[in-house]
């Protein structure tokens, strides 16, 4: 992993949300040195900005269903070129959200380059909503069900193949808020869903162990780290907070673990509100934590 080259690529994006400052989030974890701590690792980091991304105000609503999905899926094409770009130079790309939704940007650059893949997807959410099971119409609740191919209109493109997952080599960790739907989906396919009664009963190294073990050979692996998987008391600054998370030291485990597991080809960072923070505390604890999955260690 030393030698590697990381591309950071930002989304200012709010659209998929149902509180706004998210938007905020590249910038507060940018301004927490997110490239310093990059370079202390040995590491290049190459800031390729922000794609474009259009403001709530700008813009009609569109299907109550699935707001804004336009919009999104129009940044998040931005998103998944630059990250296909990333791949094909040989960099890590490195995305910073926004709401949840760039991670069909990023999971559609991968997947454009590799074909369908693995994915670790920390979150106190599923995020396997469909515009028909959906209770608020937010986007942000649905990339995991599109990446796995399980919404039929509206969020298919040019910039990505669906599926972009593999849903055998998919693993969701600090799960602690599903919906109705979510949870029937989750049954049909199978899918690996580790909640924090799990982890309290098993432990979080077994956890992520089995969600590296479920990844290993897959086309990429891709970690995508919602910061509202942390507990707010710890992570104050997230989109949509939920009481009972990952601990700081449990955060940096997994992150530590990932890391020498040396799979990781890319990683997000999303749902950083700095509206709602603490003197940036969740920021530097996304730079912190982005630094683990990339190899920092005391000794």
């Amino acid at each position: 992993m030393a030698e590697r080259q990381v591309a950071i690529i930002g989304a200012e994006l709010d659209l998929g949300s149902g509180r706004r400052g998210v938007d905020m989030g590249p910038s507060a974890i940018r301004y927490a040195e997110l490239g310093e701590r990059i370079s202390e690792l040995g590491l290049t980091a190459h800031d390729w900005g922000n794609v474009a991304t259009s403001l709530r105000e700008t813009v009609a609503m569109g299907d109550q269903r699935a707001r804004f999905l336009a919009e999104i899926k129009e940044t998040c094409e931005g998103v998944a070129r630059r990250v296909a770009t990333a791949v094909g130079e040989k960099y890590l790309p490195l995305v910073l959200g926004g709401d949840h939704s760039v991670a069909l940007g990023t999971l559609g650059g991968m997947a454009s380059s590799s074909g369908p893949g693995a994915a670790i997807w920390l979150d106190a959410h599923g995020d396997l909503n469909t515009p028909e099971t959906t209770p608020s119409g937010n986007v942000h609740g649905m990339p995991l069900a599109a990446a796995l191919g399980q919404i039929s209109d509206g969020f298919q493109s040019e910039a990505w193949p669906l599926p972009s997952l593999d849903a055998n080599r998919v693993s969701l960790i600090g799960v602690r808020s599903l919906d109705a739907g979510e949870k029937e989906l989750v049954k049909r396919l199978g899918l690996a869903v580790s909640t924090m009664s799990e982890i309290d009963r098993r432990g979080l190294e077994e956890v992520v162990r089995d969600a590296l073990a479920r990844a290993e050979g897959a086309a990429f692996l891709h970690v995508s780290l919602d910061m509202d998987v942390i507990d707010p008391d710890v992570a104050p600054g997230v989109g949509t907070p939920v009481r009972g998370g990952l601990s700081y030291r449990e955060a940096h485990l997994a992150m530590e673990l990932i890391a020498e597991s040396e799979l990781l080809d890319s990683f997000e960072i999303v749902e950083v509100n700095p509206i709602l923070d603490r003197e940036n505390e969740t920021a530097r604890l996304a730079v912190e934590l982005a630094a683990s999955a990339l190899g920092a260690r005391t000794l």
